[in-house]
């Protein structure tokens, strides 16, 4: 019996490895072949890999975000276990996995009906150049988020609710980001004022905003020294400054005490910064050239003055 088994397990790795040596054989090795005659098919070889791998890349990293994800892992199971049962001439597995395999496209269509339509929308405006991620179409999505973000903190900061809010940037915040529950969410004013109502679960702590996406919050951020900051501010605001310290993050605070709103950036702060300051710190830090803190400082000075002396003038 065992002799039986060791026979035909024997026969099956042969038959495998004859038909792995079969397809190299007529597919790769010939074509590899062709290429060595005539070197002039490799330049469009090329550049149909490149398409084919950025294609790729850019459908990956959409799927990641959505319910797709998982089960674009599913069907990449599925399809490796129905090759093998091919290879492995397991018939009967082999043809079950290809009879549902076949109604497999129709499954996926009817499942992700709201985003194939969604996708063939966008083939029908102007918007198919924001799936290849231009940089034109990254500005408009960047000011778009930025005032829903603007509009969350003057609420917030009406209420008196405190906040804290990390605009990444260039450096990664994945530790940050792991300290906290993930959410990855469109980025949105009321998902922003209702994640910060007091006594819910997630308002003691920081959200973390990259890609134009809410990634996570109730994140802990590291707190500054006692030195580098007035005792008379509080604990967000003292983790705010620890956070731009140690990143180039743009970090907004609400204090819950005064309502008033407050910026770190560059290991500094700004208090009691308006809306439209804010704004513009963010328009000019987030989607275009980097401002310092002390100027953005001289510029809202500058406003204040120019106000004063306006209502003196009165």
């Amino acid at each position: 019996m065992l002799a039986l088994y060791a026979s035909v397990k024997m026969n099956m790795i042969d038959n495998f490895i004859q038909n792995v040596q079969t397809y190299l054989q007529k597919n790769i090795i010939e074509y590899l072949q062709e290429l060595y005659q005539y070197p002039i098919k490799l330049i469009p070889v090329i550049i149909d890999i490149l398409i084919v791998g950025y294609l790729t890349y850019k459908f990956i990293k959409g799927a990641k975000r959505t319910r797709l994800w998982q089960l674009l892992k599913g069907i990449a199971l599925y399809i490796a276990i129905a090759a093998l049962s091919s290879l492995l001439h397991l018939q009967i597995l082999n043809f079950i996995l290809n009879s549902f395999l076949s109604y497999g496209v129709i499954a996926l269509i009817v499942i992700f009906q709201p985003e194939l339509r969604r996708a063939l929308e966008q083939l029908g405006t102007n918007k198919l150049t924001r799936f290849f991620g231009t940089e034109e179409d990254l500005k408009i999505k960047n000011k778009e988020d930025i005032y829903k973000i603007v509009i969350a903190v003057s609420e917030l900061a009406k209420t008196k609710t405190g906040a804290l809010i990390v605009l990444e940037r260039d450096i990664k915040l994945q530790d940050i980001i792991d300290t906290g529950i993930t959410i990855n969410s469109d980025v949105s004013p009321q998902l922003l004022v209702n994640i910060f109502v007091p006594n819910t679960p997630l308002h003691d702590g920081a959200v973390i905003i990259s890609e134009n996406r809410i990634i996570a919050a109730a994140c802990i951020l590291p707190l500054a020294n006692d030195a580098d900051i007035s005792k008379s501010l509080g604990t967000r605001h003292r983790a705010a400054l620890g956070m731009a310290k140690e990143t180039d993050s743009i970090v907004i605070i609400v204090s819950e005490e005064s309502g008033k709103i407050s910026v770190a950036k560059d290991a500094k702060l700004i208090i009691d910064i308006d809306e439209d300051n804010l704004r513009q710190l963010l328009l000019e830090n987030i989607n275009g050239k980097d401002s310092s803190i002390d100027k953005i400082r001289k510029r809202i000075n500058g406003k204040q003055t120019e106000s004063k002396n306006n209502d003196d003038e009165l």
